[in-house]
């Protein structure tokens, strides 16, 4: 039986007179890629937080490693990149980078190596002695994911995490998160950019609090009788409006 990560049942959150969740039940698999799509608003980030414990659904439970939410325990295993940058601007990034590390509980004598592997991936090995204050947007979130990615963790949980950065580096972050994928880490990932919706395992396509589709690629493509996510979207929004 394949081990759910993350787990929302029934889940419903309202903010005011707002319904951001309608009876919403989600999940992720242990080592794969879910790609969570849809609208600003449709309550993707909603999901992440209540997903993380940052936020209680008013009705509906949500465990993660098999355990309920909130438990701060369960957190030292989740690498997260939420979609605001927080960062220490006074620090260097690699002053950032060995902090979170050292909170991560890295192993002091592999954090400079740690360091050096990550940099790579996201491009910021010839800014790290720069202070953040400095960064463009780009880079600010370039440093964000590096830090996500920081102690290899179990669960990686990132809200649109590709914003601001070129197409070239998006491809090279997407291949890394796919070998991770395969080294048996489950990833969580919003996006707005359609393109890489093709990359992951299965799509979830929130609209209007609802979880309307959640499914394989190629399979959304074949039901919605479309060649792209992006389409499947498009149609799938235009059915409900």
């Amino acid at each position: 039986m394949v081990e759910k990560i993350i787990d929302l049942q029934a889940v419903n959150k309202k903010y005011g007179e707002q319904t951001v969740l309608d009876n919403v039940s989600f999940s992720v698999a242990s080592g794969e890629i879910v790609g969570l799509i849809g609208p600003s608003g449709a309550g993707k980030s909603t999901i992440i937080k209540i997903a993380l414990g940052m936020e209680v659904a008013d009705s509906g439970q949500a465990t993660m490693f098999n355990r309920m939410m909130p438990n701060r325990q369960v957190l030292g295993e989740v690498g997260y990149m939420a979609q605001s940058d927080a960062l220490y601007e006074q620090l260097t990034g690699l002053e950032n980078m060995r902090f979170f590390a050292e909170m991560k509980g890295v192993q002091k004598q592999q954090i400079n190596s740690e360091i050096e592997r990550i940099a790579r991936i996201v491009d910021l090995t010839a800014d790290l002695n720069k202070y953040t204050s400095g960064y463009s947007g780009g880079m600010k979130r370039r440093l964000s994911l590096a830090i996500a990615l920081l102690g290899s963790p179990k669960l990686l949980i990132l809200d649109e995490p590709t914003v601001g950065i070129d197409p070239a580096l998006r491809r090279k972050i997407w291949a890394e998160l796919q070998t991770m994928r395969d080294k048996g880490q489950t990833i969580l990932v919003t996006t707005h950019v359609m393109d890489e919706a093709e990359l992951v395992d299965r799509v979830a396509l929130l609209l209007g609090g609802n979880l309307i589709a959640n499914d394989t690629p190629k399979h959304l493509e074949d039901t919605y009788q479309v060649q792209t996510i992006e389409e499947v979207f498009l149609t799938a929004e235009g059915e409900l409006s």
